[in-house]
């Protein structure tokens, strides 16, 4: 399992440690696989456009391809719905 980030390789340490993450996260600060998922989306914050990150996740399977996607991610839950779906595909 991985995690990938636009932070910094020193913020995703800070927030893997506060939240004591079992697995490796990715930094891509240049957003280059941000862009080759799709998942940078424009956004209204506080009345204004700007293009953000949408919360995904994406479930790859043995040969590496996309074998499921998760949009608008809510972290709540997420976890469980994430595992329910990797055992359903064995």
């Amino acid at each position: 399992m991985l995690g990938i980030s636009k932070d910094s390789p020193k913020a995703q340490k800070k927030f893997k440690d506060k939240y004591s993450l079992p697995y490796t996260l990715l930094a891509d600060e240049e957003k280059k696989l941000c862009e080759a998922f799709g998942v940078l989306k424009e956004k209204n914050m506080y009345g204004r456009k700007t293009l953000g990150i949408e919360r995904t996740s994406f479930l790859i399977d043995e040969q590496g391809r996309v074998a499921r996607i998760f949009s608008k991610v809510k972290p709540e839950g997420h976890a469980e719905e994430v595992l329910a779906a990797m055992k359903e595909r064995k």
